[in-house]
């Protein structure tokens, strides 16, 4: 059911609306004695859930017992990033999600039903892993925070996302990705329907139908001023609460374009874009939008990793992002990449097939890097000057030579396509 649900296009609700929004919804839900609160990390420092889980902590205090970012597979907060992030709610409340080691299996998707949603791409069956905490805690309510968003790997960012692959184990996140890969990425970006979706809610009916899990969830979107808003804010414990957050977030979070782009400029900002693991959504958000032969320049301050995971960044660097063709063939000889299906998913989400250029500005890593894994390089300081992220605005811009591009300030906030592409 739905406890509340506040947004539309034009909405600008503020951080008392988030708060009032939220108290009403927790007054719903009724009295508990052990709550447990499970919102994003840094990487999704925009998407108000820190916020929001502070609010939380101040509606339960004592009762909150457990607050554990969904890294998924990335790195731990920092005490810094936790502070900045989550203000007001002790540190030592804060528990980290150990990917590899720290999970249960609470029941396998059948291979049949793989192939079935994945129309015979993959027949391997599935683990639905979570977090031993989450599934053994004891906990009377579990908050999941978070911001619905078009997502390369699911469709649409959120909702059982957040429990099964950010608090996921190695193999669920692996396979998960890469039935997305498989399935095809253009298939499944801006859509509330896509095989990884189904999937999911496969295991959240079958696995987890009495885990006390309350979704919260909001929607954000960049204004004609160039500052964020907050468009919808939705919380409930179905599915119903996902599709009103998506319905929003699809209004305005995705760009319908009418031709194709030639020249686009992305800014990474340093302090949430730190590896090509979260920078490419430089890649996977334009591709839609982008024409044959066009150029993507990606302007990354904070770059300095392939991967935040130690294994992941070493398997990035030895094998690059050659493409969907010499990826397959790379995991069909390679154990190592079939034992880390996720990375070979994100080596073919970050190519441009050769359809289209993509050159990296990075802080910290060399041309020699930069290059060795199939991205053209570029010097950050020159392109910065040429395409200044402080006096570029969101879309088009017509430079002092004459030059049309299009600007993206952060990547993370929506999907751009042409209609003929999308369709």
């Amino acid at each position: 059911m739905i406890y509340f649900q506040q947004g539309s296009e034009t909405a600008e609700l503020t951080s008392e609306d988030l708060k009032k929004g939220l108290f009403e919804a927790l007054d719903k839900i009724g009295s508990v004695n052990s709550v447990m609160a499970v919102p994003p990390d840094n990487t999704r420092y925009h998407s108000k859930a820190g916020e929001l889980t502070s609010f939380a902590y101040d509606y339960y205090k004592e009762k909150m017992t457990d607050v554990m970012p969904a890294l998924g597979t990335h790195v731990a907060m920092t005490d810094e990033e936790i502070s900045h992030m989550y203000k007001g709610i002790p540190k030592e409340l804060f528990r980290v999600h150990d990917w590899r080691n720290d999970v249960v299996t609470v029941g396998t998707v059948p291979a049949e039903y793989v192939s079935e949603i994945t129309e015979g791409a993959l027949n391997y069956s599935w683990p639905a892993q979570l977090n031993k905490l989450i599934w053994e805690g004891g906990h009377d309510l579990i908050l999941s925070v978070g911001q619905v968003v078009p997502h390369e790997v699911i469709g649409m960012a959120n909702y059982n996302k957040n429990i099964f692959v950010g608090t996921g184990g190695a193999e669920g996140i692996n396979k998960s990705h890469y039935i997305g890969a498989a399935y095809g990425m253009e298939r499944i970006m801006g859509r509330a329907d896509t095989p990884v979706r189904k999937l999911l809610n496969y295991a959240s009916d079958n696995f987890t139908p009495n885990l006390p899990v309350v979704y919260i969830q909001t929607v954000i979107a960049m204004g004609d001023d160039g500052k964020l808003k907050t468009r919808g804010l939705f919380i409930g414990n179905d599915i119903e609460v996902f599709n009103k957050a998506a319905e929003l977030s699809l209004k305005v979070n995705f760009q319908m374009l009418d031709k194709p782009l030639n020249k686009v400029i992305v800014y990474l900002d340093p302090s949430e874009f730190k590896s090509t693991w979260l920078g490419n959504k430089a890649v996977y958000r334009t591709r839609m939008a982008l024409a044959d032969d066009a150029e993507l320049i990606i302007l990354a301050p904070g770059l300095k990793e392939f991967g935040e995971d130690k294994e992941i960044d070493r398997l990035i660097r030895k094998y690059g992002y050659c493409g969907t063709p010499a990826t397959l063939k790379y995991v069909k000889e390679n154990e190592e990449l079939r034992n880390n299906l996720g990375a070979a998913a994100h080596l073919i989400h970050g190519s441009s097939e050769e359809r289209f250029s993509i050159t990296y500005c990075p802080g910290h890593l060399s041309k020699e890097e930069i290059e060795s894994v199939y991205f053209n390089y570029a010097p950050l300081k020159e392109m910065m000057e040429k395409y200044n992220p402080e006096v570029l605005k969101d879309g088009i811009n017509i430079m002092p030579n004459g030059e049309e591009i299009f600007y993206i300030s952060n990547p993370a906030l929506g999907l751009w396509a042409t209609k003929t592409r999308f369709n």
